[in-house]
Parts: structure tokens; C-alpha cells; sequence
């Protein structure tokens, strides 16, 4: 039995249509999968089933739900149904969740009228993996981490056991063992409630896992729609047979066999005080790393691998000296002897920042909006290589091109950009400086499966011209295991498994590991 049924539906600012003519249904216990890239249509058409769509956005066409229309319907019958009957998991959590309120007291605005609130809330956390949340429940969602927020946000939207959820891209933000869960969770609440589901994603091993039916987007159309194993068996359009060869394949290029070591640590550790009491005094540590030694040689990439909280970025940051850490970090700088950098004043660092950079996981946020393209790319330049204005202009072009970006993109801003295109600029911003080693944190978790493969394809191109150094921190081994050298498996803190990739995803010795893997659909 039909329970969402959208026909004709088109979406349309001024001249511009976004959603052309689309036409899917969803029947009661049905899991279908919405896939396509950034910019295809995929969050207006989901957004457009409860009403919520911009309010600039021409609507045409019908949606219906259990035999209401929701398609021109009053405000207050889109109400009675938002949450209630038709739930929703946002993409983004932090922008999603009022940053003023505590997470127990907007969980709990989702069960009003419940008598017994607080324990539906603790059971909705247990539910979505956040167990340890019993006593964190005036916790702000400035204070949880990403794949946290992400399942709060979960919890919120099946609280009321809807008849259909909508989930946009519910983990892209989460690691692999959280992912595996939470999609266990979803698909246990769509056989068990007869739930249904309509599943916005970019990920494509997901979706042969788990959906029954799967519907391609292309440029705001439908270019291909039916049941999972009938698409992946035998695609018919094009753009659907790129998608599916679109997952991140291949293998790192070799290592010059006498590379020499450019960057390592021994014995690290940075340790965050818990402070307590009215003095504030210290009553235990967090130790988010605890005594780890790593060496990244010339020309490799060293891959980090872990959950949330298990001391991957941290480990990056104090590799490069941007957080105060103990134990010994030891760089070799282009033509020069090694320097232990553990030992220099901040002062003394200022000359070696052009030879280490990051580039972070959420473009959007790690890009000045108040600045152009060239103000930002410009900035590191003029700190570390004055230089003739001409010849500045000239270099950001270069990049600009290296990165597969116009230079005409110099004037515009970040919010004029994808997020593909927003990372190329990130990673443009570092390589102008000519760096020798590059943090990489989560630079492709966001992005669609094809955009995740230019990038990687860039990164290697980089590497190969340029004999860079990567530390690659990611949640997604799939993209790890195309570009790493090495993996480091990563838990509370401390190094559980290291050794070559091939090794690590064809015999993990440690459970963890094995877990990771499995969580991935890996094995």
C-alpha cells in the first residue's frame, strides 16, 4: 500500500527549475534509497513532503501522504503531521539543533503529553548508542561531538515512531561502527514498526545493503528508478553506471624505497585536565593521546583510523604544534638536519608553518565568508614569501588551475561554491605554500562519492609532483585503503594495530579493527 506518493513534482526559483517533474512513491515498510550529487534536487524534494521547501521556491505538482495532500495545504495541518507521522533526520546536526537548549530539554519538546518523559528519553539515547548520556543530559550541542549530535538528532526524530521518516544523509558525519549501528537501528524500526523510509544518501554500498528500491537524481530529474538489485545488477542510464563506479578504488603510489623519514613522534601525549570545585583544581585527565610514536617518511601517506574521540586530530594538531603536547616531535625541514620540535619556543615555529598545513574536514566552516578566493588563498602567502603583487596573482592562479579550479573563481566567496569545489579551494590554500607535510582531517567525508574521488585523485597527483607527506584522519576506510600507505587504528587515546595498509584490511589482528572493517560492509 502507497503511502507517500509525489507526482509531478517541481520546484522553481524564478527561471531556475531545480526539481523537474519527479515522480516516486514510497509504500508502507518501504525503505527507499534518494541518490544523486550535491545540488541534484535531493534535500528540496525531501524537505517538500513536510512543507518546509524555501518560501521563495514556485511548488507544482502533487505530494500526497496517507491521503493528505501536502502540496499547497495549510500551515497547520503540515504541523500536526511534522514529527508526529512524518519525522526527519537532518544533514547537518549543529545548525539543526537549537544551540540554547540542552539536548535533554529538546529531545524531550518531541514527547510532550509522555508522563514517563525521562525514561523515554534515556531509552531513545540507549537506542541510538549514546548510553553514557544518562548524567550528560544538560549537556549544549557545542559540547558533543559531531557523530554524537548526529545521533541526538536520530533519537529526536524516531521519538515519536513515526509513520515515515525522512533521513538526509544520517551518517555522513559518524564513524563506521556508529554508522553500521545506526543504520541497524533504522532498518530494525522499519520492520519491527513497519516504518517507512526515505533514505537521502551518497553512499551506495548503504544502499545495496539495506534499501529496497532506489531512485537517481540528476540535475533536479529522475533519471533512473527501481529495486536495488535490478539498478546494481544492470544499470541503464549513464549517470547511474558512473555513480557505481564512482567509489574510491586504486591503491597509493610507491614510496621511493629510500625515503627518508620526514616526520615522527615518541612517546606523545597531550592530556586534558578535568577541573572541579570552586579553585577549579585538577581531579583527573583526559588523555586524548596517550603515548603514541609514529614516523611519516618523504613522499608517504600515514592513515588514521578511528571513532569519535579516540585522539585522531588531536594527534595531528600536535604533530604540527598547534596544541601544547609532552614527548618528543622530531621534523626534517627541506635541506636542513633534523629539529626536534618539540623543543622549540612558539617563536622559532613561525619559519617551519609553511612547511606543515592542514586542511579540515568541514570546508565550509574553515573558509573566512568575508573573504574572496584570492583574499584567502593570498593570506598565506603574504606571511610566508613576500612578495610583488603580480607574481602573488600569478601563483594563485597556478594553484587555482593545479586544484582544477578557474582562476575567473578569484572574486567569488564560499558560499558561491559546492562543497566539492570549497575543498579544492582548502586544499589550494595549503599547497600554495609549497608544504612538505599535510594534516588532511576528514577532507572527503562530506562529499559525494565522485567528488571523493577527484579529490583523492588530487591528493595523489599532488603528492607525486610535489614528494608531500600526508596524514590522512578518516572515518572511511574505503577512501584510506586508496591512498595510505599505513594505517594506524586508533582507540582512547593509544595506537590498538599499525602496520601496512594491504596487512591491516586483509589480516586485522585486533578485534577493533576487525569491527572498523566490518562496520565499513568491508568484509
Amino acid at each position: 500500500m502507497t503511502l507517500l506518493s509525489i507526482q509531478n513534482l517541481s520546484l522553481s526559483f524564478g527561471d531556475a527549475t531545480v526539481v523537474n517533474r519527479i515522480s516516486l512513491d514510497i509504500g508502507k515498510g518501504e525503505m527507499v534509497a534518494l541518490v544523486g550529487e550535491s545540488g541534484s534536487g535531493k534535500s528540496l524534494t525531501a524537505l517538500s513532503c513536510l512543507g518546509l521547501q524555501p518560501r521563495s521556491a514556485a511548488v507544482s505538482g502533487s505530494i500526497v501522504f496517507d491521503g493528505q495532500e501536502i502540496v499547497g495545504t495549510r500551515e497547520a495541518t503540515l504541523r500536526a503531521l511534522r514529527g508526529k507521522r512524518i519525522g526527519m533526520i537532518f544533514q547537518e546536526p549543529m545548525t539543526a539543533l537549537n544551540p540554547l537548549h540542552t539536548i535533554g530539554r529538546q529531545i524531550g519538546e518531541m514527547l510532550s503529553g509522555n508522563e514517563e518523559k525521562n525514561s523515554s528519553i534515556q531509552s531513545l539515547l540507549d537506542q541510538v548508542g549514546l548510553t553514557h548520556f544518562k548524567h550528560r543530559l544538560d549537556a549544549y550541542p557545542h559540547q558533543l561531538s559531531g557523530g554524537e549530535r548526529q545521533r541526538v538528532m536520530i533519537a529526536m526524530s524516531i521519538a515519536n515512531r513515526p509513520d515515515l521518516l525522512i533521513a538526509d544523509e544520517p551518517t555522513t558525519a559518524v564513524d563506521v561502527t556508529v554508522q553500521a549501528k545506526i543504520l541497524l537501528l533504522l532498518k530494525e524500526l522499519q520492520q519491527s514498526l513497519g516504518m517507512a523510509i526515505l533514505f537521502i544518501t551518497h553512499d551506495l554500498t548503504v544502499v545495496r545493503r539495506l534499501c529496497d528500491k532506489v531512485a537517481v537524481m540528476k540535475q533536479g530529474a529522475l533519471v533512473e528508478q527501481g529495486k536495488v538489485a535490478e539498478i546494481f545488477a544492470n544499470p541503464q542510464h549513464a549517470y547511474t553506471k558512473l555513480l557505481l563506479a564512482s567509489e574510491p578504488k586504486g591503491s597509493p603510489l610507491p614510496v621511493p624505497y629510500d625515503a627518508r623519514p620526514l616526520i615522527g613522534c615518541t612517546d606523545l601525549r597531550v592530556w586534558f585536565p578535568i577541573k572541579k570545585g570552586l579553585l577549579k583544581r585538577t581531579v583527573a585527565y583526559t588523555k586524548a593521546v596517550d603515548g603514541v610514536t609514529v614516523t611519516i617518511p618523504q613522499g608517504s601517506t600515514l592513515g588514521v583510523v578511528g571513532e569519535s574521540g579516540s585522539g585522531k586530530t588531536t594527534l595531528g594538531f600536535a604533530l604540527m604544534r598547534l596544541i601544547k603536547s609532552e614527548g618528543e616531535i622530531v621534523f626534517t625541514p627541506e635541506n636542513a638536519e633534523e629539529i626536534m620540535l618539540s623543543r622549540l619556543p612558539a617563536f622559532a615555529m613561525r619559519p617551519l608553518r609553511k612547511q606543515m598545513q592542514p586542511v579540515f574536514q568541514d570546508p565550509f566552516s574553515s573558509l573566512n565568508p568575508r573573504m574572496s578566493v584570492a583574499q584567502i588563498i593570498e593570506e598565506g602567502l603574504r606571511v610566508h614569501f613576500p612578495m610583488p603583487a603580480a607574481k602573488r596573482e600569478r601563483a594563485i592562479d597556478d594553484i587555482l588551475r593545479e586544484v582544477g579550479l578557474s582562476p575567473d573563481m578569484k572574486p567569488r566567496y564560499p558560499h558561491e561554491f559546492s562543497g566539492g569545489q570549497r575543498q579544492r579551494i582548502s586544499i589550494a590554500r595549503a599547497m600554495v605554500l609549497k608544504p612538505r607535510f599535510v594534516v588532511l582531517d576528514e577532507p572527503t567525508s562530506a562529499l559525494d562519492l565522485t567528488v571523493q574521488t577527484q579529490i583523492i585523485e588530487l591528493l595523489k597527483s599532488l603528492q607525486q609532483k610535489y614528494g608531500l607527506s600526508y596524514m590522512f584522519i578518516s572515518h572511511d576506510l574505503r577512501v584510506v585503503r586508496a591512498i595510505a600507505h599505513r594505517i594506524i587504528v586508533m582507540k582512547d587515546g593509544v595506537i590498538v594495530e599499525h602496520g601496512a595498509t594491504q596487512d591491516i584490511f586483509e589480516r586485522p589482528q585486533q578485534d577493533y579493527t576487525k569491527a572498523l572493517i566490518a562496520a565499513a560492509f568491508l568484509k
